[in-house]
């Protein structure tokens, strides 16, 4: 299960995670994990995309940051260390395979195994940068310039020029109106750099 991580790993901790770890399939759109869920395991994404996403107390999202193959989410780690329970929402940006590992691991692997420590403070501080990214687009970029980041992002991560997202789905996670992106994303046709079609954008030149 761990041979596609590509994470320098010593062989008995890699060892260890495929003896105790359970891998499962997850299909795009798919919700791994949600806000107030319990939090059983540590999940390491081995394959795919997925999408991190915080909620505000009316209900509305935002997306924190994108997770690739071979990461995890620090917040996730974080609740672990203090048995706390899910302050994020997962979502499969792509179909997706996570190796999920037992918390009760991760203080023993820490104290462990030089790698794995080394993995969580990675993770945490690649997270906290990302976080960080995301907090300037808000702070900085006009709504129509953080869209055209988040689709430049869903081309590379998707792999694919044409992105299968309803314009609700993307005004979530932008934390604006469908109003406002429906207009911002015609726009964007107006000028040739993308053509609209029902739940799906394909982009043209962005």
């Amino acid at each position: 299960m761990t041979q596609n991580l590509n994470l320098p790993f010593e062989p008995k901790l890699l060892e260890e995670m495929n003896n105790i770890g359970i891998k499962k399939s997850f299909s795009d759109g798919e919700t791994i994990m949600d806000i107030g869920n319990n939090i059983k395991s540590m999940p390491i994404l081995i394959s795919g995309v997925l999408k991190i996403l915080r909620e505000d107390h009316n209900g509305d999202e935002l997306l924190l940051y994108f997770l690739e193959q071979g990461e995890s989410c620090a917040m996730t780690l974080n609740c672990c260390v203090r048995n706390a329970k899910s302050e994020i929402r997962a979502v499969a940006e792509t179909n997706v395979e996570i190796l999920f590992l037992p918390i009760t691991k991760m203080e023993e692997w820490s104290a462990k195994y030089k790698s794995w420590r080394n993995f969580v403070f990675d993770s945490y501080h690649q997270r906290f940068s990302e976080l960080l990214e995301t907090i300037d687009k808000i702070a900085f970029l006009n709504m129509d310039e953080r869209l055209l980041v988040l689709l430049k992002d869903k081309s590379v991560f998707q792999n694919s020029l044409e992105i299968s997202q309803t314009h609700q789905e993307i005004a979530n996670e932008l934390n604006t109106s469908r109003v406002v992106i429906s207009r911002l994303l015609k726009k964007l046709e107006n000028v040739g750099k993308i053509e609209l079609h029902r739940n799906r954008i394909k982009i043209i030149h962005l």
